[in-house]
């Protein structure tokens, strides 16, 4: 449930929760930044990055995007297990511009130097440790603690990204784990925000089957994909990590299977949860298949299917829910936002299928061209959204969602 706690302030609507600056300004982020990955890719331009491309773009996807979104989701969730006022105001401007701040650091770094440009860019995902344990300790929600864990692994990875790009020339092993660390997250928070928001609309409108509870299958099946990722991220060419991925892959298809999904396709905000969950399965199986074939199967395709399909479409659905409920919204899809969601699932399925086929660069066109779609369409459907108050806040009779 979305609870609105907003302090009175001369500050704009899109300052009054974590989500409304950090959602916009990542999903903007997201789909220009693939548009300049493009010509970038295939040498038309160049940043003044001290990071290869390859680098530079994996670099912001993961520490530039995801953990725009990672923020904007923490920060409003927090409240809600306080009972604490959200972050807002001149402090959330602040994470906002630091945050920003990183983004030109990252780019122009092979001028302004690397360690400066490492120490402004890891400062941020720091800031946002350090105001969500602020915030947890305050309203003594001890238990939660345990998020700060994730941020935590994406601040060292982001630091581990720097430093192997500064002395090994490019990375290797920290944008796995920095995949990995993203993977992982969407597998403890999916692994209970898809059956519960699959649950609640099950008892409502479609009685019956009910997703399984969550038990001891759910953190066993978590453990063996953290072991499968570790070993992915240091020793992607191994039998035994292929082996180990493709049982982490058919855990993780067996947990979705017990959350009734097939049961949900008549609301695509819940479907689409369902839909965004099962490519962690499906990279997990590609990334094991390439260690184990690597002569049928390149790695591209694994760490696409995880990154474009898994975090992108996830991503795009959470921010959707919370983007309607929070702002007072009916929690329902329109034509815009089922638009969207196609747009991301098919920039993963030609991105999985490019790697699949080198000598068709078209795919990468085309894929690029449907990431930039979803999250700009994202941008322009729920950026009237966010930058306004809240319609309950403005019309009192209706039910906040």
């Amino acid at each position: 449930m979305a609870i609105p706690r907003v302090k009175p302030g001369r500050y704009p609507a899109i300052l009054s929760y974590g989500f409304r600056p950090f959602f916009l300004a990542g999903t903007l982020y997201a789909g220009l930044a693939i548009l300049f990955w493009l010509p970038l890719f295939y040498g038309d331009v160049h940043t003044l990055s001290a990071f290869s491309p390859i680098d530079w773009h994996v670099h912001e996807m993961l520490f530039g995007y995801l953990a725009a979104v990672i923020t904007g989701f923490l920060l409003t969730a927090i409240p809600n297990w306080t009972g604490r006022l959200p972050v807002q105001g001149m402090p959330l401007l602040a994470l906002a511009l630091l945050w920003l701040a990183g983004r030109f650091a990252v780019f122009f770094s092979a001028d302004i130097g690397w360690l400066i440009a490492a120490i402004v860019d890891c400062a941020f995902l720091f800031a946002v440790a350090a105001a969500a344990a602020t915030e947890i300790v305050a309203g003594r929600n001890w238990r939660n603690l345990k998020v700060l864990l994730p941020v935590t692994v994406l601040f060292a990875t982001n630091a581990a990204f720097h430093l192997e790009a500064r002395f090994e020339g490019v990375t290797d092993i920290s944008r796995r784990l920095g995949l990995a660390a993203a993977i992982v997250l969407i597998m403890i928070v999916g692994g209970r925000i898809v059956p519960s928001f699959t649950r609640n609309w099950l008892v409502r409108e479609n009685p019956g089957r009910l997703p399984a509870p969550i038990g001891r299958f759910d953190a066993v099946s978590i453990g063996v994909s953290v072991l499968a990722l570790l070993a992915w991220a240091f020793f992607p060419d191994k039998a035994t990590t292929g082996a180990i991925l493709i049982v982490a892959a058919a855990m993780t298809a067996i947990r979705l299977a017990r959350w009734a999904g097939y049961r949900t396709w008549r609301d695509p905000l819940v479907l689409i949860l369902h839909v965004g969950f099962a490519c962690v399965p499906i990279g997990l199986f590609l990334a094991g298949l390439a260690a184990l074939a690597p002569e049928l199967v390149t790695q591209a395709a694994g760490l696409h299917a995880l990154g474009v399909g898994a975090i992108g479409t996830m991503t795009l659905a959470v921010m959707t829910r919370a983007t309607l409920g929070h702002t007072g919204r009916d929690l329902k899809a329109d034509t815009g936002t089922c638009l969207i969601y196609a747009a991301v699932l098919l920039a993963a399925l030609s991105r999985v299928c490019a790697a699949f086929v080198p000598d068709a660069p078209m795919l990468l066109d085309v894929s690029a061209g449907l990431w930039a779609a979803a999250f700009l369409g994202f941008a322009a459907l729920y950026g009237p959204m966010v930058m306004r108050p809240r319609v309950a806040a403005r019309q009192p009779n209706r039910p906040a969602s």
